[in-house]
């Protein structure tokens, strides 16, 4: 797996126990949407050998410098101050091996649910219902073969984007679920993981 020494600017860690969902919680409502639910939530698509996982983040120059004195602020000022100390982009990283043509398998059912469910679905996770707006494919160069998605979700009346993606090489599937609370919250978007995605791919060769 990617670590902090092959990604510039980056902080590569195991994730926390808070930070993992947990696949007995998960549930779909149209169960052929249940793959992208998966990924969406950095869990694994089908039956993998083994699998391990890390918490990636990138914080912006913004972010690094932390918070300025707000009382010299207007509070619009301030407003964007607070949302700069936000930007800082996570992703979730998982690595699956999977025993003869698992990882195949289970790319296809990734890739045939992404297009089944684009309209959008309902699910829940970890005691968390979302409500998934819509799947926009991406276009992805990584491994083998790979699917990549911007997934529009709501939950409790606020709306965000994840970027979802999962390549292969070979019999192992490399995915990204990353989000960014402060384009979440200014409704801006933001892009791929491409140096996380990088650096895991040259890892598997």
């Amino acid at each position: 797996m990617v670590a902090s020494a092959d990604i510039e600017d980056h902080k590569v860690v195991e994730p926390g126990k808070d930070a993992v969902s947990d696949p007995g919680t998960l549930s779909v409502e149209q169960a052929g949407c249940e793959p992208v639910a998966q990924a969406l939530s950095s869990l694994p698509v089908g039956t993998p050998a083994a699998s391990a996982q890390r918490l990636v983040t990138q914080e912006s120059a913004a972010a690094a410098k932390g918070m300025p004195d707000l009382s010299e602020l207007t509070p619009e000022e301030a407003e964007d101050a607070m949302l700069d100390s936000l930007d800082i982009t996570r992703t979730m990283t998982s690595l699956r091996s999977y025993d003869a043509d698992g990882a195949e398998r289970a790319l296809t059912a990734l890739r045939e649910a992404g297009e089944k469910c684009a309209g959008g679905f309902t699910m829940s996770v970890d005691g968390e219902k979302q409500q998934i707006t819509g799947i926009t494919e991406e276009k992805l160069a990584a491994g083998e073969d790979a699917v990549a998605w911007t997934v529009g979700t709501k939950m409790d009346g606020t709306s965000a984007d994840t970027k979802v993606v999962v390549f292969r090489q070979g019999t192992t599937l490399a995915g990204c679920s990353s989000f960014n609370i402060a384009a979440i919250s200014r409704d801006e978007a933001f892009e791929q993981p491409t140096a996380v995605i990088k650096a895991q791919e040259a890892k598997l060769g």
